[in-house]
Order: structure tokens, then sequence, then C-alpha cells
């Protein structure tokens, strides 16, 4: 009783942010045009794009290359094979360096949306610097493909205070950098204020809408040794028991949600791991109403039924 009297008073709470609609259930389309999970299965292709803008030595570079080389022709092989149709975030570099690998992504029925130029941390970056590459990003994917972008993710997930009203205003439809919910997608709030002295100031929704990720759903993490003392080369054994967990619950709790899963190749693309991501995929094909989608594809479904 004291746990549902606590739900009520922090939904009835004015100062808390909500939908514009209002929803704290997951999504209503269930049955519709809508599976009970979707599963997007995301992939950085960020390749050799942060080591030339950092000055890499040469086995770092050689360790991006391993994406272009050996990850995404292994990754495109087992989505064609599996028929699911992915998201690939290319920085603007890799699409320049590596344009067989943009022709492969979409003939394979790939969605292709932005991640920076060479893979550059936004939150470092001025609001003018910032914009200067959204645009030329749009301009890459749009040569490509005929279209303007649909989504965006923040390189390192990194964003300064003004990045995603940038993104909305240059005409994205979505973003993929926040973490503020795991299995529903949320519109983005402009005009957040946070305060030690005035408080918090919650700003208005806006267009942009946020596909959320989060640490424990990406590959990067567990795999790869890092600068800050990171240990990396986890067992793959050891990510599927977490990937799978996050993929049972959502299918038991989230009707109609999204499970959003970021990869990298040059990362995945290893043997023991692509092994491991069969296993995933696998797993979520034994679950009633589970579905393999494009971003841009479900928030076009949820769109069509969040009226």
């Amino acid at each position: 009783m004291a746990i549902g009297r606590s739900l009520r008073a922090i939904r009835a709470d004015p100062r808390m942010p909500r939908r514009a609609s209002g929803g704290w259930t997951y999504h209503a389309a269930v049955g519709s045009d809508l599976p009970r999970l979707t599963v997007a299965l995301t992939f950085d292709h960020d390749s050799l794009s942060d080591g030339i803008r950092r000055g890499d030595s040469p086995v770092k570079l050689s360790h991006a290359e391993f994406g272009h080389r050996v990850g995404v022709p292994r990754i495109l092989h087992l989505l064609e094979r599996e028929r699911i149709p992915a998201t690939w975030f290319v920085p603007g570099a890799t699409m320049d360096l590596y344009p067989g690998d943009t022709e492969a992504i979409l003939a394979g029925g790939h969605e292709l949306a932005t991640h920076g130029w060479f893979h550059e941390d936004f939150s470092e970056l001025s609001r003018d610097a910032q914009r200067a590459i959204l645009d030329r990003s749009i301009e890459a994917v749009r040569r490509a493909t005929g279209e303007p972008p649909k989504g965006f993710r923040a390189p390192y997930w990194a964003l300064g205070s003004e990045t995603l009203e940038e993104v909305e205003d240059a005409g994205f439809v979505y973003d993929s950098s926040l973490q503020a919910d795991d299995y529903r997608i949320y519109r983005v709030r402009r005009g957040d204020r946070h305060s030690t002295t005035d408080g918090t100031t919650w700003g208005a929704e806006g267009r942009l809408i946020e596909v959320p990720g989060y640490w424990a759903m990406d590959d990067w993490p567990y795999f790869e040794p890092g600068d800050d003392g990171r240990e990396g080369l986890a067992a793959p054994s050891r990510v599927l028991e977490i990937w799978t967990g996050e993929l049972r619950y959502a299918h038991a709790h989230a009707p109609g949600g999204l499970l959003t899963v970021t990869m990298h190749p040059e990362c995945m693309g290893r043997g023991h791991r692509m092994a491991m991501l069969e296993q995933f995929i696998a797993e979520a094909k034994t679950l009633d109403g589970v579905g393999f989608d494009r971003l841009d594809r479900y928030l076009d479904r949820w769109a069509g039924s969040d009226a």
C-alpha cells in the first residue's frame, strides 16, 4: 500500500517532467502495428575516424581498420542470413574513406544515420562547430541516399548543453545518446536549467524523439580495454547473460517497447563475439512477439499510433 501511494504521489507531482501524452505505461499499440517487443541492432561504424583526428599510432589505426576489413562484411552477412534490418551510425570520415561500406549497408536494406564527422566529442565544441559538423554530415547522407538522415547519435554519447537543440533545429527526427529511459522512446526537452542556488527548471518538450541507450547494452565497455584503466576483453558468456536478461525483462514488462543494442564492427566483428551475437539473436527469436527493425521504421510506427 505504501509503495502504491508513493507511485501515485510521484505521478501527481506537477514538478515532474512528463511526456506530452502523460503516459507512464508502455506503448498501447501492441497487437496492432507494433510487435510486443522490437529489438534494434545498431552499429557505430567508427573505423579510422577518431583515430585520424587524434593522430593514433599504427597499431590503434589497424585495430580500427579491422572494422572495415572484417567486421562490416561479417555483420552484414549475419544480418542478411537472419533477415534483420539494422541501423548504422556512420561518421562522415568513414563514409569518405570506405564508400563501398556505405553502398553495402544501403544495399542490405539498412538505415544510414549520422555519428559526427571525425567522431568528435560534441561536449568540447562550440555551438557553431557542432552545427557545421551536423550540416556536413546531413549532406553526406543525402548524397548517398537522396534523403536527409533521420537519426543522430553523439560520438562517445557526449553532448554539450545545447547540442540536441542544434540536432532538432537541423531537422533530425531522433537522437540516440541519452539514458533517461530504457525501453520507451520519449520527446527531448529543450531548456532544462539546473542550479545549486536557484534549483531546477524543466524545459518544454520539443519535436526531437529520444531513443535511449545504456552502457550495459553497448559492446565497447565490455570488450575493449580503455586508457582509463578499463580491462575490457570480457568473456562473451558474461555479456550474453546481461543482454539476454534485458531482453527477457523487456519482453515480459515492456509491451510495445524497444530494446536498443549498440555495437561497433571493430569490436563485435571478432569471431567469438560474433558467435555471441548469433546466440542473442537466436534467443530473441524464441520469444513470442519479438521483431527486429531499423530505428526509423519503429519510430514511424510509434508516431502513427501515438496519437
